[in-house]
């Protein structure tokens, strides 16, 4: 486990040299240009910033990343980049708020601008392939249906999430779907993410039928009859095991989550699942990744109307 104490967690010329480190590993560019003819700046105001020499922009750092325009010190980002990397359920904003020492609402707003650094690219490669596998299932997130009157009356008040899971690569995705969503919405989604050279494994789900057809083949499980293992050794196992460590964390350690912001809190627990040790990722390597996720990535607060 990576030392706490480490100089990049404590010292702010060391977290800088870090972040520079890690988004010019070869050569300093300009994020506005791209051009590489730049210099280090110098005096007092504008110690550790860059000049682009061709369109004469200053940059740092953290320009045209996550951390752009925040005041909080760099080696405080690293080291909650850090924390929520390791962290297997999460880390909450207000356990963030109080090793980092910044308010609660810097910290809650942090954290989601990591979330934001864990989010999938747009145009990612499509899971399994030939030769391949794809779990899928569908879950559902919220408050609990026993306390209501009626089962139906509970459903309505929780999200519905569809996950996919390839169980040779170990890589998840989850989908935020709105509470009723069909075949189509989820043959869309599932389309986009997976190839159709691979097999695709489901519970015995109507959503999944006509689908199935489109890839190599269709394996089902009789969850309602208590299969776990078809007679084929096919199983969907991984991706309840997802379900399983995502409910844990949003109920153990985050407690409550608005539905606005219920797709960040599942690329949080998909990019840790893919990236988790059991696939040869360690702590360092998981935020090594976030950091380098963070570029060319914003997040900014929206003023009420």
């Amino acid at each position: 486990m990576t030392d706490l104490l480490a100089p990049h967690f404590t010292d702010e010329k060391t977290a800088v040299a870090h972040l520079e480190a890690s988004r010019w590993p070869d050569e300093v560019n300009c994020p506005h240009c791209g051009s590489t003819n730049v210099h280090r700046m110098g005096g007092k105001t504008q110690a550790g910033m860059f000049l682009c020499n061709d369109c004469r922009d200053k940059f740092t750092g953290r320009t045209g990343t996550v951390m752009e325009r925040s005041k909080i010190p760099v080696h405080k980002w690293l080291l909650a980049i850090h924390l929520m990397s390791s962290s297997k359920k999460g880390m909450s904003a207000h356990q963030l708020h109080r090793m980092l020492g910044v308010t609660y609402k810097s910290a809650w707003f942090l954290a989601h601008r990591i979330r934001e650094a864990m989010k999938l690219d747009d145009k990612p490669a499509p899971m399994g392939g030939k030769g391949g596998q794809v779990q899928a299932d569908e879950t559902y997130y919220g408050n609990t249906s026993k306390r209501s009157k009626s089962y139906r009356k509970g459903l309505k008040r929780k999200e519905a999430v569809l996950g996919i899971v390839d169980p040779n690569t170990g890589e998840a995705r989850a989908f935020h779907m709105e509470l009723g969503a069909g075949t189509t919405v989820v043959s869309e989604i599932i389309r986009q993410h997976a190839s159709r050279k691979s097999v695709l494994v489901s519970d015995e789900s109507k959503l999944y039928t006509k689908l199935g057809k489109e890839f190599s083949s269709h394996e089902t499980l009789l969850h309602w009859g208590n299969e776990y293992v078809n007679k084929n050794g096919f199983t969907t196992n991984n991706v309840e095991n997802f379900f399983g460590t995502f409910k844990r964390g949003m109920r153990g350690t985050y407690h409550f989550c608005g539905s606005q912001h219920l797709q960040r809190y599942l690329n949080e627990f998909s990019f840790r699942y893919t990236n988790r040790s059991g696939v040869g990722v360690n702590d360092v390597d998981r935020a090594a990744l976030i950091l380098k996720g963070a570029e060319g990535k914003r997040l900014t607060y929206r003023r009420p109307n």
